[in-house]
């Protein structure tokens, strides 16, 4: 790669420049824990060297600063991701002193940029200003509580890869165009219900806008501005090659680019990268050889090798943190709606062929690597 001779002077003055917009001295090297506490009700184990690991110390002996957990309204389907699986999460998190970022889905299920399915106790609402108040209700409510037991996240995000127009039918999903209007307005009040919550218990709380790829972010944050979205502090970028048009060498154009246009912090919030494609159980995996890219293969040392380059040229473009999606989802006796086991298997940072043992994918969480 023709930056990795250039990274090192102007990785840490960014680092410095980024320390002095922000008002600290923290570059976030992240993790989505979601299905922890699900693996370990599976019996799942997660090892180092042989040892069976309590999973939020090990990656909090790695490195990991944050982790990022998923709120679903009535995740009925799963039984977890509800506000009681948030709450265990976030107390273990901070039990060891990681930072928390909340994800808020405003679904029962899975928001990503082809579904916003709207949660099924509000899909009856008709009148915006009701549906307006429920999520402002469900925000503010659900941090409140976590206030009482002074279990307040750091950061918050308010949709989860809102490419599209957010809450919509299930049955007349439209991925195509938006309701500005609709759109603006609910967000919005998904950033006050936050802010009220933050001034109440009096606290700082980082709003997250999450747009999933840089090419999309782009344009998606232009129209929203235009349409008045107001009080975020952070842009929220989902990186998946496999998903994205953006070559991976142009990753600073692109925070750079949305870091000075819109006066924001930017991190990267979702990636992921494999090491294999053998699969450990019988539910299928996502990221296959489509999700490569040249010079990164998939093996321990080329998913590394993957995020360290990845942390790199975050920071050449003034973005602020990179955080891995699920790297803990290993296989179990549990299943989704579409196999037994763990459709990410092939992704994470543990090896089922050792026992689920940590693979060297941990490396990503040092500092040592961004100096």
């Amino acid at each position: 790669m023709k930056y990795l001779n250039y990274l090192l002077i102007p990785g840490l003055l960014l680092i410095f420049a980024a320390c002095n917009r922000s008002g600290d001295n923290k570059v976030y090297l992240g993790a989505d824990l979601s299905y922890v506490n699900e693996m370990e009700d599976c019996d799942g184990e997660f090892r180092e060297n042989g040892k069976v690991m309590d999973p939020y110390e090990l990656f909090a002996n790695k490195g990991c600063n944050l982790v990022r957990v998923r709120l679903w309204n009535n995740p009925a389907w799963s039984g977890y991701s509800d506000y009681k699986d948030v709450e265990l999460t976030i107390r273990r998190s901070k039990a060891q002193g990681m930072e928390v970022l909340l994800d808020f889905h405003y679904s029962d299920t899975w928001a990503d940029p082809q579904h916003q399915v709207i949660p099924k106790a509000w899909e009856n609402i008709s009148e915006l200003s009701v549906l307006g108040d429920s999520l402002y209700n469900f925000t503010y409510n659900t941090l409140m509580k976590l206030a009482a037991k002074n279990i307040l996240p750091e950061l918050v995000q308010v949709g989860n890869e809102v490419n599209i127009e957010i809450m919509q039918p299930e049955d007349s999903m439209n991925v195509s165009s938006i309701n500005w209007e609709r759109n603006i307005y609910l967000l919005n009040l998904g950033i006050k219900a936050v802010k009220d919550v933050a001034q109440k218990a009096g606290k700082e709380i980082q709003i997250v806008i999450h747009i999933a790829q840089p090419e999309n972010a782009l344009w998606w944050f232009d129209e929203a501005e235009k349409n008045e979205l107001s009080g975020y502090d952070w842009i929220g970028l989902s990186y998946y090659p496999k998903w994205s048009t953006y070559k991976f060498d142009d990753i600073p154009q692109a925070i750079d680019s949305l870091r000075k246009k819109f006066n924001k912090r930017v991190m990267i919030v979702e990636t992921a990268y494999p090491f294999t494609f053998e699969n450990a159980d019988e539910a299928g995996n996502i990221l296959g050889e489509d999700a490569l890219i040249p010079n990164y293969p998939a093996t321990p040392e080329g998913q590394l090798k993957y995020m360290t380059h990845l942390v790199k040229l975050t920071l050449q473009g003034g973005g602020e943190g990179v955080i891995y999606w699920e790297p803990a989802w290993i296989s179990t006796r549990c299943s989704t709606p579409w196999g037994q086991g763990s459709h990410w298997d092939n992704a994470i940072f543990f090896d089922a062929k050792n026992g689920n043992g940590a693979l060297s994918a941990f490396g990503f969480f040092d500092k040592e690597n961004y100096k």
